[in-house]
Formats: C-alpha cells, structure tokens, sequence
C-alpha cells in the first residue's frame, strides 16, 4: 500500500523514529540548560533509568516525521532528498529551541551553534549540484541574522534595553542556512505575525501580564514549521494580503 507514492512501511518507520526523537529532544531540554553534553552515556543511568516520557512532544515529533515523508517523499538520489533530509534533523533541534526558549527565555549556544554547523554542510551538499543554491543560503544566513541584529541594536538605543534576544538573532542566521532568502524572510514576517496574534491572546487570557517578558523563540520555531509544510508562494501571498490590507491582487 503506498500513500503519495511512498509506501505505508516508510511511515511506520519514521512513527516510531519520531517517538523516540521525542524521547531524545526531552533529553536534549533537561541538558542543554545545564551546559551538559546531550550525547552522553548518562542517557541510560539517569534518563531511562528514571523514564517517565514526555508523550506530548513525542507525539508532536512522530506526527511531524509523518508529515515530512508525505509531503517530501523519498527522492532516487541524495540531493534529491536533502530537503527532506535536512528538515528531519533541524526538527529536534527547533522543538527543543521552543521548550527551552519558553520556558527558560534562553536559546543555548550550542543548539544554535549545531544548527549553523550542519546548516553549512547542508548547503555545501546542494553546492554540489548547483552552487546557486548555497550562494542563496548563505545569503539567507546573512539576512536571517542581519534583519534581527538590526532590531536588537535598534531597540538598544531607543528603549535602552534589547527589543530581540542574541539567541533569536543566532537563531535566524542559522535557519538562513536551510531556507535561502526568500524563505527567511517569510518565516521573520511569519514570526512577527504569530507573535502578535499569540501575545495578544496571551495578555488577554492573563497568562502573561504586561510587564512579564514573553519569548520570541517560540514565534519563530512555529513560523518555520509553517514554512516547511506550504508552500512559499501560498505563504507570499497570505503575507501580501494581510499587510497590504487586501489592496495586493495575485
């Protein structure tokens, strides 16, 4: 039986690929904090010793896996599938950025800093096919981080305090890498957009107050997750038509 052309097996694999990712993100959020190694032989003395699993991102990490394989399939060749290659493994590290991020307002270095790392070997792999395409993530890593710097430094000298945190800036430069410029600068309007909508309803609810500092992270980990499921020019021109007011015609 296959499902967009893929068979039911692939599925079943990555389910249950996910669900233990799910484990290991949940490993990732309790060490990255401590400034910890997360590949340690410690995972099975002190996390599975003590299991008590976190079902809800291991859910959320199988259903996303599932949802990869359908909509990027599985290629004839490498760079045929480094897309969906590429958003398998940025997956863990930006769920665990959305859960450290809310709930401690920090994004660790070395999260950041293995997201741009492999970032580099992704575009130094599609290089190998066309070299326009690194030139365009690089770009996208320049943008990502320029466009975020500019606001920090902006927000410093008017407000006298940081309006962006350092962490979402390496943050966005690191995703430069996986999407291009084009695509990061969906997801930083994405960001912007769903940050607005949800602090908003935040305040409203009295989940957060006024004076309570409310994380960007989260904002920009879920504008990326859109942009990985729909397709750039659904995404433009939902941007255009909400900011434009409904003036902008496709």
């Amino acid at each position: 039986m296959y499902i967009n052309e893929t068979h039911i097996g692939y599925y079943a694999f990555v389910a249950i690929l996910g669900l233990f990712v799910g484990m290991f993100i949940d490993w990732m959020n309790k060490r990255l904090p401590e400034y910890k190694k997360v590949f340690s032989k410690e995972i099975f003395s002190e996390y599975f010793a003590q299991f008590k699993p976190n079902y809800i991102i291991m859910l959320i990490t199988s259903v996303i896996y599932v949802g990869l394989l359908y909509f990027y399939g599985i290629r004839s060749t490498f760079i045929a599938n480094l897309d969906l290659i590429k958003f398998t493994i940025l997956t863990p590290m930006l769920l665990s950025a959305f859960v450290i991020d809310y709930r401690l307002q920090i994004i660790p270095n070395r999260l950041n800093l293995t997201m741009f790392e492999i970032g580099l070997v992704i575009a130094f792999l599609y290089g190998l096919s066309d070299v326009a395409i690194t030139i365009n993530m690089v770009l996208g890593m320049l943008a990502g981080g320029g466009i975020f710097l500019l606001i920090t430094l902006i927000g410093g000298v008017i407000y006298g305090k940081e309006a962006m945190g350092f962490g979402d800036v390496k943050l966005m430069g690191a995703l430069g890498l996986y999407f291009g410029l084009s695509n990061i600068i969906v997801i930083t309007l994405l960001s912007f957009l769903i940050g607005a909508i949800l602090s908003i309803v935040l305040l409203a609810t009295k989940i957060k107050k006024m004076d309570e500092y409310i994380p960007f992270g989260p904002f920009i980990v879920l504008g990326t997750f859109i942009s990985i499921f729909i397709p750039f020019e659904i995404i433009k021109n939902v941007l255009l038509e909400f900011f434009t007011l409904g003036l902008y015609q496709g």
